[in-house]
C-alpha cells in the first residue's frame, strides 16, 4: 500500500499556514479534530510554559549547541532543579560524563542503569535462543524499574541515554516526567541513527524486497 502522510508531501502547506495548498491527504484536512484538541492543550499552562521554553531555546542555540547543550538550557530555563538519567550499561562511560557536567550546573541528578533489578531474562519468560547466552544468569533490561524508579526520586525532567529499541518505548510510556532522548543507542553507525536514512546503499538495502535488512547478505 502507498503511504500517504506528511513524509511525502512536497507542498509544506503547514509550513506557510495555507490549508488551501495542502494535498487531499493532508492530516490539517482529514484530522481536523485531532488537532484542534492539540491547540486546546497548549492553553495548558505546563505544555504552554514547555512550549514556549523549547522555542527559546531552540533560536538561542540552533547549529549551535551540540545537544547535551539543549538540555541544560531547556532545563534551566524551565525552572528544573532534579533530572534523571536513564542509561544502558553499555554507555555508562557517556552517562557517567553527562551526569558530571549536570552535576557542574547545580542540578540534583539521579540515574539508574538498565539493568538494575538484577533479574534473569529467564524470570520474564524470554526463551534461550532470544538471549545472548542460552545458559546461565543473563541481566534483564528494566525499563518500567528505571522509570518507576525516577519516578518515585521526583525528576521533573529525564533523558535517556541509550536504551534500546522497545525498552525505550516503556521507559518512556511509565515515566511521569517528560522525557527527552540524548543517545539513541545504534551500535553499528556509532549511535547515528539517521546515517543509513541519508545514505544510498543502506537505503535500498533495508527496503523490503532488498532480500534482506543486512547489507553484508
Amino acid at each position: 500500500m502507498a503511504h500517504k502522510g506528511c513524509a511525502i508531501c512536497g507542498v509544506n502547506a503547514c509550513g506557510k499556514g495555507d490549508l488551501e495548498a495542502a494535498p487531499d491527504f493532508c492530516p490539517m484536512r482529514s484530522g481536523k479534530e485531532a488537532l484542534d484538541r492539540a491547540r486546546e492543550t497548549y492553553a495548558e499552562p505546563e505544555v504552554n510554559r514547555q512550549m514556549v521554553v523549547a522555542a527559546a531555546v531552540e533560536k538561542l542555540g540552533y547549529r549551535v549547541w551540540p545537544r547535551v547543550r539543549e538540555v541544560i538550557e531547556f532545563a534551566k530555563s524551565a525552572g528544573i532543579k532534579r533530572i534523571g538519567v536513564a542509561f544502558c550499561v553499555g554507555l555508562r562511560q557517556e552517562a557517567r560524563s553527562l551526569v558530571e557536567i549536570l552535576d557542574s550546573h547545580g542540578f540534583e541528578v539521579e540515574s539508574v542503569v538498565c539493568c538494575v533489578g538484577g533479574f534473569d531474562k529467564a524470570s520474564l519468560g524470554i526463551a534461550p535462543e532470544h538471549r545472548f547466552s542460552a545458559e546461565g544468569f543473563e541481566a534483564a533490561c528494566n525499563p518500567v524499574g528505571q522509570a518507576m524508579l525516577l519516578n518515585a526520586a521526583g525528576t521533573e525532567l529525564n533523558v535517556a541515554v541509550g536504551l534500546c529499541v522497545g525498552h525505550d518505548a516503556l521507559f518512556y510510556r511509565f515515566s511521569h516526567a517528560p522525557v527527552t532522548t540524548l543517545v539513541a543507542k545504534d551500535r553499528v553507525t556509532c549511535h547515528n541513527p539517521a546515517g543509513p536514512l541519508l545514505n544510498s546503499y543502506w537505503r535500498g538495502s533495508l527496503k523490503a524486497d532488498a532480500g534482506g535488512t543486512d547489507p553484508e547478505a
